[in-house]
């Protein structure tokens, strides 16, 4: 199993999430986060005064699947939340050791 952690743009939550429920993904958790990265962030100008803004907001969307699904799922996430701006975000993939379904005692994939 993988957990896969995107960053993203917070406009594309909601397009990647119906592209992930139709690969079959039975559920995600999707975070409010801030952050930066290569863009680091822009500057701003408020009443007059002039601040920088480098903690930008985005949304953290988590999956753990089985292993033969990372691909597919990799390339829904490229597909669904890229603009081609900058400040599109990151994917990351992580090796899962065990998952357990505390309602049932499920466990493995059959708790996915």
């Amino acid at each position: 199993m993988k957990k896969i952690e995107a960053i993203i743009k917070p406009f594309k939550l909601d397009e990647v999430k119906v592209a992930l429920t139709e690969l079959g993904v039975a559920g995600l958790t999707a975070t409010e986060v801030k952050g930066f990265g290569r863009q680091k962030g822009h500057t701003e100008l408020y009443r007059g005064a002039e601040y920088v803004v480098d903690f930008l907001p985005k949304v953290k969307v988590e999956v753990v699947v089985a292993d033969q699904l990372v691909g597919r799922i990799l390339e829904v996430f490229e597909r669904t939340a890229k603009t081609g701006r900058i400040g599109d975000g990151k994917i990351f993939v992580i090796p899962v050791e065990e998952a357990i379904r505390i309602r049932t005692g499920d466990r493995g994939e059959e708790a996915l």
